[in-house]
């Protein structure tokens, strides 16, 4: 079987990782490298053990999330799609089964907001990961003037953290935003979207999503 410790010493995925986030660095967009996917795989594993997902269950999701961005090597544009068939050549070549890999560019396929949706736990688990690695490391941009409205955001969330509840009843996303950097509204302004895709996922694995900002509840 082919395992997430293959993948993320494979040299072929290394160099579409590093060379998607060469490319979103030039179109200015935030981190998207080694830090970002292996963040949101290890988040994806945690999800799914939480949730009694299976050994494999979770190697899987931890697959789909490393190499959930390649795609942003062909274009930024549809690139949760492009990433998935990058994905199918590249696993397809390292011999892992068809129904595996079917399941792995679902999960690719589906975890950007424009397009995507949480059609499995694997799927649901990814978007839930990605979407809250929301941290100050990964602005590019030192220059504080010259921040455009995702800089700041960003650059505001000075600790971040995902949880599922003992209960195993909600998935928690807690920020803590400087607000001299971006308001609570900022926040809401550009990722909307995203916090209502995770309210879809965490659906699909039978939980509750909540966001609290600053100690305040606010979904």
């Amino acid at each position: 079987m082919v395992t997430y410790d293959e993948i993320k010493h494979n040299e072929a995925i290394k160099t579409y990782i590093k060379k998607a986030d060469e490319a979103l660095n030039a179109l200015g967009y935030t981190e998207h490298s080694f830090a970002h996917v292996g963040k949101v795989a290890e988040t994806a594993g945690y999800i799914l053990g939480e949730t009694g997902a299976t050994d494999r269950e979770i190697e899987l999701g931890k697959i789909a999330a490393y190499m959930h961005d390649i795609g942003n090597v062909v274009n930024r544009s549809e690139h949760s799609q492009s990433g998935a068939v990058l994905a199918f050549r590249i696993l397809s070549n390292l011999g892992m089964e068809p129904e595996e890999i079917a399941t792995v560019i679902c999960a690719i396929g589906n975890h950007d907001e424009g397009t995507g949706t949480p059609v499995d736990n694997i799927s649901a688990a990814l978007i839930l990961a990605d979407k809250s690695d929301v941290r100050r490391s990964r602005v590019r941009n030192r220059d504080h003037l010259a921040f455009d409205i995702h800089d700041r955001v960003n650059y505001s969330v000075a600790a971040s953290n995902l949880v599922i509840n003992d209960e195993k009843t909600e998935v928690i996303l807690t920020l803590e935003i400087d607000t001299q950097y971006s308001s609570v509204m900022d926040y809401f302004e550009i990722f909307l979207a995203r916090m209502m895709l995770c309210k879809k996922a965490a659906e699909k694995l039978g939980l509750r999503f909540r966001l609290v900002i600053n100690d305040q509840f606010l979904i």
